[in-house]
């Protein structure tokens, strides 16, 4: 337990049986009436984002969330199996918990995975990625109908947009949150 004015940003509360993760909050205090903290919540499992407000002390069950250092093994089924770093245990991680992450993800890479009593939460890659693009068109020159950029498909399955000049087989970097472009690798 613990009281509204212990809130951090990344605390996970126990709302009604759901996990909630802490995105914002403000501690108010009016000149009449007493203080209270407005918080911008987002559910743990679903991503719905909701605005909740709370008298101020008000007591809230926070949620015991571990995250653990993880390697991502392979795929069986529709589960991502993560090996944890430290004790090689295996996890299976449903797709719909690996989400978007799934178009970062290679064997082999380091993904931090948020666990809560045996349930893995979410999974945080780091902020950006090398991949191989395994097929895009070769670039026309003069051809700046799309900005100067075409699609181009990383070896995960993902279609990104990358500039002109840039080839099949060639390694790239690319952004985790959004899927952007960062730039080539030199390797």
């Amino acid at each position: 337990m613990a009281t509204t004015n212990d809130l951090k940003n990344g605390l996970v509360l126990n709302i009604d049986g759901q996990l909630w993760t802490v995105v914002e909050f403000q501690h108010v205090k009016p000149g009449k009436g007493g203080a209270f903290v407005r918080t911008t919540l987002k559910n743990v499992l679903s991503g719905k984002v909701v605005d909740r407000t709370f008298n101020a002390g008000t007591k809230v069950e926070t949620a015991n969330v571990d995250k653990r250092g993880m390697t991502f093994l392979y795929k069986e089924g529709t589960d991502f199996v993560f090996m944890d770093s430290d004790t090689y245990d295996q996890m299976h991680v449903p797709a719909e918990t690996v989400g978007e992450n799934a178009n970062y993800l290679l064997d082999n890479a380091e993904a931090v995975v948020a666990v809560h009593d045996g349930t893995a939460l979410y999974i945080e890659l780091p902020t950006s990625v090398e991949l191989v693009i395994s097929h895009t068109d070769p670039g026309v020159q003069g051809d700046r109908s799309t900005g100067g950029t075409k699609p181009a498909t990383l070896e995960t399955g993902a279609e990104i947009q990358v500039p002109l000049f840039v080839s099949t087989g060639e390694k790239v970097k690319v952004d985790t949150r959004d899927g952007r472009y960062l730039g080539r690798v030199n390797g």
